[in-house]
């Protein structure tokens, strides 16, 4: 005889939880399926957001189905998908079927591979994954890291541990060193770390905006000379601006000669080492100290994701281990890595499976059916750029590097504040539109347009429609 379902336990019957699960997957197939034909963003103003959601918590229960007609009504016809083949705003999500599949496992299980103790076989899936992308990386063996939300706390993780390994508790008079293109997360996460805003010093960027080695090491010299002390390079590999890689190699060898802590943000990029154009312009990232991954971009994974590989894995347990003795049962071993508690490596104790959605879509697609996903993207931004160039009134600003290229719409005899105005009217346009979503941006001061096409389902006609309505967009602005 089945249980009567207790309301207070936060039950609902078997056959109403199969109706609500049946009912969320059939809307998730219906969006996948219709997603080409609709807007990629749909956005609200605060005033309508506050009118249409704000409410006081509900006293009593309500049907499952009617709160799932007013999430579709209220919600998700009102938001910006970055999973939509026209979305080149940002970086975008492409995600997958399969590993939004492994997200509702990893809920629906509840697992908290925080512990060894508590998830010893989920650990042992986040293992795997996170070697595949060291090797993916080029790390050496004794290599490691763990899956975070994303590249910011990847970014935080690295440097709390470039912190200790290099300057243990004293760091009132160190330097780190970062481009004018590197992400802002590390500037929060130097703050976060209490280093004050001067410590980290902006090098210019030189040809194809990379960090100028040069100027780098001149920074460098200057501060020792000064009494300062330098610890840490920040490098790219693959700008959220342009795609640019820093030269990596260059890099990893200065460091060495001047003993700095080298970390490469490659929240991006990175992944694209699984091709050949990729590995090409990525040369020497296997040398780094710490690296930041997130495989929700282009791995096309659902957020949220980010992965930090360091080279030595034994550095995190002593940034980041705790032994109170309310855990004194999850401790089996004097060596900390006999079984790994993955919430010795990083902020979190909590934590959720992030790892499955990856391991999954792996195991389901195969590795080869990302590289040819990754090609196609950066495949996608060079035929983007043709288009561009062949479309009249807009100019190149940076080529296509990394399934990004940026560009600019011109009129004879505008001046550069009215190409500005333009230019901003332009994404304005388009979100009115609805075809299509890109985002701006500044290089050297100036007001560009950018394409992101990472999304591996992003066709030939979605780039040439696109092209057509900025040129059109912006010949009326």
């Amino acid at each position: 005889m089945p249980l009567t379902p207790d309301p207070a336990a936060l039950e609902l019957p078997p056959e109403d939880m199969k109706a609500l699960g049946y009912r969320v997957i059939d809307m998730l197939v219906d969006h996948h399926i219709r997603l080409k034909d609709s807007h990629p963003a749909e956005t609200l103003s605060r005033a309508e957001a506050e009118a249409l959601l704000r409410e006081s918590a509900p006293v009593g229960p309500s049907a499952p189905e009617a709160v799932l007609e007013e999430l579709d009504t209220k919600v998700i016809q009102n938001t910006l998908f970055p999973t939509h083949p026209r979305h080149f705003g940002w970086i975008p999500g492409p995600s997958n079927f399969v590993g939004a599949m492994g997200d509702l496992i990893a809920s629906g299980f509840n697992f908290c591979p925080g512990l060894w103790l508590e998830a010893s076989a989920a650990s042992q899936v986040e293992l795997v994954a996170v070697d595949w992308l060291r090797e993916i990386c080029e790390m050496p063996e004794g290599a490691g890291g763990l899956f975070v939300s994303g590249g910011s706390v990847a970014n935080l993780t690295a440097l709390a541990t470039a912190r200790r390994v290099k300057l243990g508790f004293e760091f009132a008079d160190a330097v780190a060193y970062c481009s004018d293109q590197t992400h802002r997360s590390n500037a929060k996460n130097l703050r976060i770390l209490g280093f004050a805003p001067e410590q980290l010093v902006s090098v210019e960027t030189g040809d194809g905006l990379r960090l100028d080695v040069a100027a780098l090491g001149q920074a460098i010299a200057a501060d020792r000379a000064a009494g300062r002390r330098p610890f840490c390079v920040i490098a790219n590999a693959g700008t959220t601006n342009t795609g640019s890689v820093d030269p990596l190699d260059a890099l990893a060898d200065l460091c060495a000669a001047e003993d700095l802590w080298f970390h490469v943000d490659g929240a991006y990029g990175a992944a694209a080492m699984l091709t050949e154009k990729g590995r090409a312009v990525m040369k020497g990232i296997g040398r780094v100290d710490s690296l930041a991954i997130d495989p929700h971009k282009w791995m096309f994974q659902p957020y949220e994701i980010g992965c930090v590989l360091v080279r030595d894995v034994r550095w995190l347990p002593p940034t980041f281990g705790e032994q109170p003795e309310y855990l004194q049962d999850t401790h089996t071993d004097d060596d900390p890595l006999s079984e790994i508690n993955f919430g010795d490596y990083g902020v979190q104790l909590s934590r959720g499976f992030r790892a499955l959605k990856l391991w999954m879509s792996v195991k389901v697609f195969g590795i080869d059916a990302f590289r040819d996903a990754i090609d196609r993207g950066i495949s996608n931004a060079e035929r983007a750029e043709a288009m561009l160039r062949e479309a009249g009134g807009l100019e190149i600003v940076t080529h296509a590097q990394l399934a990004i290229v940026t560009f600019r719409y011109t009129r004879e005899g505008a001046d550069a504040s009215e190409l500005d105005r333009i230019n901003l009217a332009i994404v304005d346009g388009l979100l009115a539109d609805g075809y299509a979503f890109l985002t701006s941006t500044r290089i050297n001061g100036r007001v560009v347009l950018r394409l992101c096409t990472i999304n591996p389902r992003t066709t030939e006609a979605d780039l040439q429609g696109t092209v057509d309505l900025v040129a059109r967009i912006g010949s009326e602005a």
